[in-house]
């Protein structure tokens, strides 16, 4: 499939993530600003919090934004909210500084004579020192506006939407075409954002000290009359937007929020339970797909944010609950089903039939050049072997550490690669064993090897609705819908639906909808 094809088969779904886009970065660049100038004011006037302030702000803008983000959620929840004030926080630096250093520049004679004249503290600060600093406070706004479209990409780690979705979900799926339809509209509105706060940087330097070598004073007005035009019309769209993406159409008042993981498999779950829910009940679903890892997800859970989230027995007995994995299928869900009601008010519901458990894969030419067949066979060569685990493996007592124990692995290097990019390193040569799960459709895609769990380590990992406790008791109908759904899935049904986003390119929202009307 084309680029090109691509965009004209999901057309829809691009322009409603651009417009999120936008609307989120105007949000957020907005509070900056609001926030930032009359910062940079107060520290041009009150000199001992100067480096303070600016300290703080460069601390901020150090941190990396996925950390400040996972700071965030505890806190914040998931969604938009985080996704702004994160977006926020690293915008506040240059506007600072630039407020700062713009006021501070200014001739002091003038400011003498101001004062001379009689005004005010006050009318100096409105009347001279802001209208001579705007060049210099709009050009920091602007580097913070065109590093906000970028950063807002990150909201989609948390279900805040925009393009960044369909960046992450190219790279974990390996869709080139995906990863172009998120990167290439956001490259494009940053340009489009640079030029149009250049135009309100030109409109707001004074003409006197605006460069006039090729246009006399007239020509200079004129162009500027054309400039506001623009202005003018971009706001009024921009305001349209919100508008219309701020009325809720809906009258329906039983609502849900459905939620899932950053992978193939619990995109197509996500879309899939939202639309048996929709299509067997009156409850209108609010679908937080490809929210992140487990702890996010549980998290926000926890915190209401989402009422019902798909994971797995063995992720929750061993991640979440921290019990050593052990195999037995029954044991697992019946402690995970106790524990989760108990301790988190968490209601768990019947085990889907399918179970994707962790497994090492290779390359079928190392499998053939050192013998492997069993994770035993992996551990006597382990010490020749790098290993590109997911970073999420890496620190589970269900993975890594523990394989590690009962094996005794001495791989040669670890190198942890998050998504799908590790199978590219496994296909590439650049690592010689990756984890996957067992219904991965990327195993066919690249036609690898699953070595046998010989030592029974790897606990069962069957897919199970987690509900909030309170969501359950007010709509006790769903707990039919999707036991009923469970039964309808295996092993190789999942396998086949995860192939057909990894290796065929579909919409994981499409092919969730096609198997439910094959069922019916």
């Amino acid at each position: 499939m084309s680029f090109f094809t691509y965009v004209m088969n999901n057309y829809d779904q691009i322009l409603s993530l651009l417009v999120e886009h936008i609307k989120l970065t105007s949000i957020a660049v907005l509070f900056a600003i609001i926030i930032g100038v009359p910062i940079g004011i107060i520290i041009s006037y009150v000199k001992k919090l100067n480096k303070p302030v600016l300290g703080v702000a460069s601390v901020i803008q150090a941190i990396p934004s996925m950390a400040l983000l996972g700071f965030a959620i505890p806190f914040l929840g998931i969604g938009t909210l985080p996704a702004i004030v994160m977006v926020v926080l690293y915008s506040l630096l240059p506007i600072i500084k630039n407020t700062y250093t713009g006021i501070n520049s200014i001739d002091s004679n003038m400011l003498e004579a101001a004062t001379g004249i009689g005004l005010t503290r006050w009318q100096v600060l409105y009347k001279v020192q802001i209208p001579l600093a705007l060049p210099v406070i709009m050009a920091g706004i602007r580097i913070s506006v065109v590093t906000a479209v970028g950063l807002m990409t990150m909201a989609a780690f948390i279900g805040g939407g925009g393009l960044g979705f369909l960046v992450f979900s190219g790279i974990r799926t390996v869709n080139n075409n995906q990863i172009l339809a998120g990167a290439i509209p956001a490259c494009l509105l940053a340009l489009f954002v640079d030029y149009i706060v250049g135009l309100i940087e030109k409109l707001v330097t004074p003409i006197s000290l605006q460069k006039t070598n090729d246009f006399n004073k007239k020509m200079l007005m004129k162009k500027r009359r054309h400039q506001k035009w623009i202005l003018l019309v971009t706001a009024l769209i921009l305001g349209i937007l919100f508008l219309v993406t701020s009325i809720d159409f809906s009258s329906n008042q039983k609502e849900i929020t459905v939620g899932s993981k950053d992978f193939t498999e619990q995109n197509i779950l996500c879309h899939m339970v939202s639309d048996a829910i929709e299509e067997n009940t009156d409850i209108k679903v609010n679908r937080q797909c490809n929210l992140g890892g487990t702890q996010i997800c549980f998290s926000a859970l926890q915190n209401h944010n989402i009422d019902l989230y798909i994971d797995y027995t063995g992720t929750v007995y061993g991640d979440t609950l921290k019990y050593k994995p052990i195999s037995d299928i029954e044991e697992v869900y019946n402690t995970v089903k106790k524990d989760l009601k108990q301790k988190y008010g968490i209601e768990v519901l019947d085990q889907m039939g399918f179970n994707n458990t962790y497994a090492l894969a290779v390359r079928k030419d190392t499998a053939d050049k050192y013998h492997l067949t069993t994770m035993s066979d992996l551990a006597r060569v382990s010490n020749q072997l790098v290993i590109s685990p997911s970073l999420e493996f890496i620190n589970r007592e269900d993975g890594l550490v523990g394989a590690t124990n009962t094996y005794q692995f001495h791989f040669k290097d670890v190198i942890g690669i998050d998504g799908s990019p590790r199978y590219t390193a496994l296909a590439n040569g650049n690592s010689d064993v990756i984890d996957a799960f067992s219904t991965d459709g990327l195993l066919k895609k690249f036609n690898l090897i699953l070595l046998e769990d010989d030592k029974s380590f790897f606990p069962p990992y069957y897919a199970i609705p987690l509900v909030d406790e309170e969501t359950l008791k007010e709509y006790p109908e769903l707990e039919e819908v999707l036991n009923e759904l469970g039964t309808k899935l295996n092993n190789e049904i999942m396998s086949e639906l995860n192939y057909e986003v990894d290796e065929l390119g579909r919409n994981p929202e499409d092919v969730a909808k096609n198997f439910l009307k094959s069922i019916q």
